[in-house]
């Protein structure tokens, strides 16, 4: 569900930011607003941001092979991290630099008017697709608030998305504030100081998502819900004593690896412990779908307090 809602926003915010930036590109070249020029370069780099996301998605469901095991669920993540890297470089250095040479060299819009209802037809069609994305993310918030899902959404899709509509939105914003005050009062340092407010945005988002995709490509574990819905699936039958250690890890945004070392009876049998793995790990996968690769080592608990009075040696419990 969270990859075809990801893709249904992503081909929402694609073609809403592709008729978007031809319409802001005909308005700077009509009116010389340099915030038109920013936000159509902006749009420009969104619409291929989009692209790098579907792409990643394709890239992700390759099978796993030799050279990647685990197969390609991170492609997600690295197009994602490529997606900050473009938004910051391509949206808010290029914002910044066109705002800076406004406010160095103001002039007055012609035919104020086009950028005006360039704007209004902008903000239109940004707040469809916003309007997608929240749709689209509301089933997989479960509770959370959306900074708390920006956070820790392991699918990178919606959140970027997210970033990417609300940094336009307020983009479009600052940029009617410049055009409306540089019409009022005829000067176009309104304008610049728009177009550098609008770069400072795209730079901050960057920089937001990419410390957050860099997390999910350095690799994050399971939510604190899913750890503890994965220790009372384990510990749920008599298999097994306790968890001595469990580890997860995402191998992408919808598998999960799961790694526990558990202690059972030194007296049972090889097949005995091979048939409680196999019990434990199915109550796992119904707990938590997405725990696709489990790894489970059985192992016989030592307490370390415990010793034999004769000889002051650690007795290991079934042995003793």
């Amino acid at each position: 569900m969270s990859a075809e809602g990801g893709t249904r926003a992503i081909v929402a915010a694609f073609a809403a930011n592709l008729g978007i930036a031809l319409t802001k590109f005909i308005a700077w070249a009509f009116s010389g607003s340099s915030s038109m020029l920013a936000e159509g370069v902006h749009s420009v780099a969104d619409s291929g941001n989009q692209l790098l996301l579907l792409l990643g998605g394709r890239q992700a469901k390759k099978k796993a092979d030799k050279e990647h095991p685990f197969g390609y669920g991170r492609e997600r993540y690295v197009y994602a991290f490529v997606v900050s890297i473009i938004l910051f470089s391509v949206g808010g250095v290029f914002s910044l630099y066109e705002g800076v040479e406004k406010l160095t060299h103001p002039h007055p819009l012609e035919n104020w008017w086009l950028p005006l209802l360039v704007l209004a037809v902008a903000i239109g069609l940004e707040s469809f697709s916003l309007r997608t994305a929240v749709h689209e993310s509301n089933p997989l918030r479960k509770g959370m608030s959306w900074p708390q899902f920006i956070r820790r959404a392991k699918a990178p899709e919606l959140p970027v998305v997210l970033l990417e509509d609300v940094a336009a939105l307020t983009g479009l914003v600052f940029a009617l504030i410049g055009v409306g005050l540089t019409i009022i009062t005829g000067n176009g340092v309104w304008d610049g100081v728009g177009t550098v407010l609008i770069g400072l945005l795209l730079v901050a988002v960057a920089i937001v998502l990419g410390i957050e995709t860099k997390s999910l490509l350095v690799g994050e574990g399971a939510s604190d819900a899913d750890v503890e819905a994965i220790q009372r699936a384990i510990l749920a039958g008599d298999e097994v004593e306790r968890i001595i250690h469990m580890r997860t890890l995402y191998l992408g945004p919808d598998e999960l690896l799961v790694g526990a070392k558990l202690a059972v009876a030194g007296e049972q049998t090889m097949l005995e412990v091979s048939a409680a793995i196999d019990t434990i790990e199915r109550r796992i996968r119904d707990a938590v779908p997405v725990a696709r690769v489990i790894y489970i080592e059985p192992d016989v608990w030592v307490d370390p307090n415990e010793r034999h009075p004769a000889t002051d040696t650690v007795i290991i419990k079934g042995l003793e």
